[in-house]
C-alpha cells in the first residue's frame, strides 16, 4: 500500500482531495485522523503541515506527497518529482511599498528582507550579486514593511490582493510554484505498480481539462471545410445520418479555443451542435 502525504488544510488540501475524488480514489472524511485509508484504492492518506511534506518523503515516512513547489524548493530533499499537477498555482515575488522608486535589483542592495521562504531568496540573491538582509518571519510576512520591520518582502503571490491591501506591490517574480506530486527514491516494485495505476488515473482527468466533447449535424457538401476547421485527438469521427446528405460530426474541442471555433462551425452550415463535458480522456 502507499501512503501520500498530503497539506491537512488550505486550497492545496482542496485541490488535492478534488483530484484523488476525480480519479476515483474514494477517501473517508476525517478533521481528527491523521492517516486514513482509501476504501477502493491501496493508498492511504497521511494529513501534514505543507512544510513537512518534503522531508517526510524524502525519509520515507510518507511514499509520495503533494506539495507546492515552493515549499519543495525551499527545503531542498531528496525526493524524485514526479509529475507536476496544474493546479494551486502561485509566485514567489519580492514586493515593496508602493510610494517608493524602484531602478532595479539593485535597490535590495542592505535592505532588510521579510520571509517565510529564506532559503529561495538568499540563492536568488547569491546569484544576482546581491547583498540583503533576509530576516525570517513565520506569519503575516506582508505586514513588515508596516510596521517598520523590514524594507521589502518575498512572499508567495496569487491574485495580488494582499499586496494591495498592504500598500505594496509586486515588483520582481523570482519563481512560479504549482502542486507537485513528489516520491521516495527507490520506491519497491509493488508500490511503483501501485504508483503507475495512480498515475495512469491522474493523467486520465488531467488530460480531460478545459476540454469539451462536441457533436453536430453537418451537410455533406461542408463536411470537408468543417474538418478543416475541426480539432481533434487524431481526426473527427464522421457518421452518416438517415437523413440524405447529411452527417454526424464528432471531435474534442479546447475551452480557449471554444467560442471561435463554434462560430466558424455555424458559418459553415454546421446545425444541432451538442456540447458535453469531458470527465475522463484516456489517451
Amino acid at each position: 500500500m502507499l501512503r501520500i502525504a498530503v497539506q491537512s488544510k488550505g486550497r492545496l488540501y482542496e485541490d488535492t482531495m478534488s483530484l484523488l475524488a476525480e480519479a476515483g480514489i474514494k477517501i473517508p472524511s476525517s478533521k481528527r485522523t491523521l492517516l486514513v485509508e482509501s476504501t477502493n484504492f491501496p493508498i492511504e492518506v497521511l494529513y501534514l503541515r505543507d512544510d513537512d511534506i518534503p522531508q517526510s518523503v524524502a525519509t520515507g515516512v510518507a511514499d509520495l506527497g503533494i506539495v507546492g513547489q515552493n515549499e519543495f524548493e525551499e527545503r531542498q530533499e531528496q525526493a524524485d518529482i514526479i509529475r507536476p499537477l496544474g493546479f494551486s498555482k502561485c509566485r514567489l515575488s519580492l514586493a515593496i511599498p508602493k510610494a517608493v522608486d524602484y531602478p532595479g535589483l539593485s535597490w535590495f542592495e542592505g535592505k532588510k528582507i521579510a520571509t517565510s521562504y529564506p532559503g529561495i531568496l538568499r540563492r536568488f540573491m547569491q546569484k544576482n550579486g546581491i547583498n540583503a538582509d533576509i530576516h525570517v518571519i513565520t506569519g503575516s510576512v506582508e505586514i513588515s514593511p508596516g510596521i517598520g520591520l523590514a524594507d521589502a518582502i518575498f512572499d508567495i503571490v496569487s491574485s495580488g490582493s494582499t499586496l494591495v491591501s498592504n500598500n505594496l506591490r509586486e515588483v520582481e517574480v523570482v519563481m512560479k510554484s504549482e502542486a507537485l506530486l513528489i516520491a521516495t527514491p527507490g520506491l519497491s516494485e509493488e508500490k511503483r505498480a501501485t504508483l503507475d495505476e495512480l498515475l495512469f488515473r491522474i493523467e486520465a482527468v488531467k488530460n480531460a481539462e478545459d476540454k469539451k466533447y462536441v457533436l453536430m449535424n453537418v451537410p455533406t457538401e461542408s463536411l470537408d471545410a468543417i474538418i478543416k476547421v475541426l480539432p481533434g485527438m487524431k481526426s473527427p469521427t464522421v457518421m452518416p445520418l438517415a437523413t440524405p446528405g447529411w452527417n454526424s460530426v464528432h471531435t474534442v474541442i479546447d475551452e480557449k479555443s471554444f467560442w471561435q471555433i463554434i462560430s466558424q462551425l455555424k458559418e459553415l452550415g454546421a446545425e444541432g451542435i451538442l456540447v458535453i463535458p469531458v470527465e475522463k480522456m484516456i489517451l
